[in-house]
């Protein structure tokens, strides 16, 4: 199990209703699972449009479940963006 910190950017930061937030998990699936805990439907519904960061490596289309987290790593949650 390992202890880092989420942050959420534009969509995703107004969704959860935070910048950042600490986690305890040892995949990507479980600390994202976890932060779904009382948070509205939108929130979910931003998590499964985002592309996720850890420790400024895109995870891109590898499953959560099998992306693994080490101690003091930064997961970024990052919402489509419009413009260019």
């Amino acid at each position: 199990m390992a202890r880092g910190t989420i942050r959420y950017w534009a969509a995703a930061r107004a969704a959860a209703g935070v910048e950042e937030e600490p986690y305890e998990a040892a995949t990507l699936a479980e600390a994202l699972h976890n932060a779904r805990r009382g948070r509205s439907g939108d929130f979910a519904r931003v998590l499964e449009r985002s592309s996720f960061l850890i420790d400024g490596a895109p995870v891109g289309t590898r499953p959560h479940e099998g992306v693994a987290l080490a101690e003091g790593a930064v997961i970024e949650v990052l919402p489509p963006f419009a413009g260019g």
